[in-house]
Formats: structure tokens, sequence, C-alpha cells
């Protein structure tokens, strides 16, 4: 695998990793938190993106192992989470060694044809917005436990030792 790919997906699963321990953390009720003219809480948002963590890896034709999804209302029910992402994160890794083409997959109905490399790409992007989104709402009401300087790249690579 190209080591900048492999080292951002690397990334990605241990900023998820941070993310559910700081979320494990927090007060139960800042679960329920959401921002101003949004319906969702932090805890969709995190089983939301956690979900489809697991769709990608069946766009690009991995299997998932069942997991009866429901939002979060606990430590116990986020440390569970946490374990799924875990899984789907390794998958996705994996996936990545694969050449790129087209993904085929049924959409509401509708065939959809995707390249390999755009599918594994908003993976990676769309776990970094929805970890963006959580800290933010709960930074909006005063809870500021989820620290994204302490998760990105430069951390990432302090956390393997390879800072200065």
């Amino acid at each position: 695998m190209d080591p900048t790919l492999d080292r951002l997906f690397r990334h990605m699963a241990w900023a998820n990793v941070c993310l559910f321990e700081q979320l494990a953390r927090v007060p139960v009720g800042s679960l329920a938190l959401k921002a101003p003219n949004n319906d969702s809480s932090v805890a969709s948002i995190a089983e939301h993106f956690v979900r489809s963590a697991g769709f990608y890896v069946t766009r690009l034709g991995g299997s998932i192992a069942p997991f009866d999804y429901v939002t979060p209302e606990s430590s116990g029910d986020i440390v569970a989470l946490a374990g799924v992402c875990a899984g789907f994160d390794g998958e996705l890794r994996a996936q990545a060694v694969q050449p790129d083409g087209i993904a085929e997959y049924v959409r509401d109905g509708k065939t959809i044809r995707r390249a390999r490399s755009t599918i594994l790409g908003q993976s990676i992007h769309h776990a970094t917005e929805h970890r963006a989104q959580i800290a933010g709402i709960l930074s909006l009401h005063g809870v500021d436990d989820v620290d994204l300087d302490a998760i990105d790249l430069w951390g990432f690579g302090d956390a393997e030792g390879l800072g200065e």
C-alpha cells in the first residue's frame, strides 16, 4: 500500500478510537446535545458515522459483522460502538490495498457506480467531518472533553513517537 494512504487510514482509526474514548468520559446527558437548528444529537452523529463506515465497507465489496445499531445512551453503548467502528476502520484500511476501479452498489433502488478511491477518500473525510461536528456541538454547550488538536495528524505522529 502507498505509505501516505496507509498513514491516513491508520490516523483515521486512531482518531476515531480517541474520539470514542473521550465520548465515553463525557456526562451521559451530553450525548443528547444538539447544535441549534439541527435535529442530530452527538449520539446520533456518532452512530451515523459508524454505520456509514459499514456502508463504505460493503460498497467496496467487503463484509461486515451484523450489529444491532442503536443511538448510544450510555458510556457502555459508546464503548460498543467504538468496537464496531474499529472493525470497520480496519476493513477500510484492508480495502485500500486493492487496485482502484469501479464499485457498483444499489442505493434506494438505483445502481450507483463510484471509483473505489472516491469511496475510500470519502470514508476518511466523513469520519473527520463528524468528529469535528461532535466536538463543535459539545463545545457549544461548554463540554470541552473532545480536543481535536490532540487527535490531528500531528498528534498521531506524536502518539507514534515520530514527533519532535
